[in-house]
């Protein structure tokens, strides 16, 4: 039999009796699960065709590529994560700001139908995309947050994370489906990125509940206006994570070299992400689970650890079977599973609530910076020095970011 006493505890928000390390899965988390599911369904629809319409149907070279990346995974995300952080933690209305992140990105979906085919246009409609993320996801992990035990942080992300995968798993497979079925027939893929993006929003709007009452201070209350976030400990995993993203070659540029590798057709390069988010889904909650049970920066850096054998290989190996090539697809989804939510995690732990949405902001602010200086990076040396040195120097920076990141968080976190 089921334990249905422990699953009434569950959806009541409440720990089950017995046992240290018990897992509370609040179901705002589950409901903005959802949301996520849906959202990277509709976003990864569009996304997954980026990289090979970009470089291998319109030809544009590695420098061009690594601007464009850099643009729409780091700058679209900096420009408005802060604000949107403290204007959450401000007003106590991480849903409502949320909300207008999700529905500013669900509304671009429909605008690629009015820009067409024009490459420039569709680079700006995708860019606003971008801004929304920015607007709506330091808000979303603040309620993650916010709604769970201390002790079950990494678990709660990782399940949000492991439902947002499966979003990103469905929604190239959903694309390849409509393209296989309607050859040509992009318009088919906007009206459906659409639709899952608009019932992502309703999912947010009537499932999750508003402000968090523990989020919520008196007017009168005097905050610190750093509270928190000047501590060593935050400012070590602000500096640790935008070190470590500035030597991460961003995955279109890894999809790109496996593709090489293995000479597979263009049209089954979204299938690469299908492959990591697999991986991801897999692999995200046994990988919070352990991190709540021994340590969170332990299973943290034993992601990058797997990011930089992964780097061996693309430098390595000459040519890439199907078997490897799966095999390397599925360690990035490790890598994911190790890292993003448990970052989120780590910071969340060190941040006073009044100020968690506007921390987490910093933190991912810091990372997509890194982004923007990795992929615009690793496109001029590629087209430099070729691909196999790109790779190389970026193996042996991620090492020694790695090695400082371990000493610092050994200092700092236990």
């Amino acid at each position: 039999m089921f334990p249905l006493e422990w699953i009434e505890r569950l959806k009541l928000g409440r720990a089950p009796a017995g046992g240290r390390h018990s897992v509370v899965i609040s179901p705002v988390v589950l409901s903005l699960g959802l949301t996520s599911l849906l959202t990277d369904i509709s976003s990864e629809m569009v996304n997954s065709l980026l990289p090979a319409y970009v470089v291998l149907h319109l030809h544009l070279n590695p420098l061009q590529f690594g601007v464009i990346d850099g643009l729409y995974n780091g700058l679209a995300i900096a420009l408005l994560s802060i604000v949107a952080g403290f204007m959450a933690d401000r007003s106590s209305r991480q849903k409502g700001i949320a909300l207008a992140g999700y529905g500013l990105s669900g509304a671009c979906k429909l605008l690629l139908l009015a820009v067409g085919t024009t490459y420039g246009w569709i680079l700006f409609i995708v860019g606003i995309d971008r801004l929304g993320k920015g607007i709506r996801a330091a808000p979303r992990d603040a309620l993650i947050s916010l709604n769970t035990p201390e002790g079950s942080l990494a678990s709660a992300f990782s399940v949000h994370r492991a439902m947002d995968a499966c979003g990103s798993l469905l929604g190239p497979i959903a694309a390849f489906a409509l393209l296989a079925t309607l050859p040509g027939r992009f318009d088919a893929v906007w009206v459906a990125s659409f639709a899952f993006a608009a019932l992502g929003v309703a999912a947010l709007w009537l499932l999750v509940p508003g402000a968090n009452p523990a989020a919520r201070l008196p007017a009168d209350a005097a905050v610190p206006r750093w509270s928190g976030l000047g501590s060593p400990k935050f400012v070590v995993l602000v500096a640790c994570g935008g070190v470590l993203a500035m030597t991460t070659i961003s995955d279109g540029f890894v999809y790109l070299v496996l593709q090489q590798k293995t000479a597979m057709a263009v049209g089954y390069f979204p299938l690469f992400y299908v492959v990591t988010a697999m991986g991801y889904m897999l692999f995200s909650i046994p990988a919070g689970r352990l991190a709540d049970r021994i340590s969170r920066p332990a299973v943290f850096m034993g992601g990058y650890a797997m990011l930089i054998a992964l780097y061996a290989v693309l430098c390595f190996r000459e040519q890439v079977g199907v078997g490897l090539l799966t095999g390397c697809l599925a360690l990035l989804g490790l890598y994911y599973a190790a890292t993003e939510g448990i970052l989120m995690a780590l910071a969340s732990a060190v941040i006073a609530p009044e100020r968690r949405t506007a921390g987490i902001a910093i933190v991912a602010t810091a990372v997509a910076t890194g982004k923007l200086v990795s992929s615009i990076a690793f496109g001029a040396l590629w087209q430099g020095i070729g691909v196999t040195g790109a790779v190389l120097v970026f193996g042996a920076a991620s090492s020694l970011a790695l090695l400082s990141t371990v000493l610092l968080l050994r200092k700092h976190h236990g």
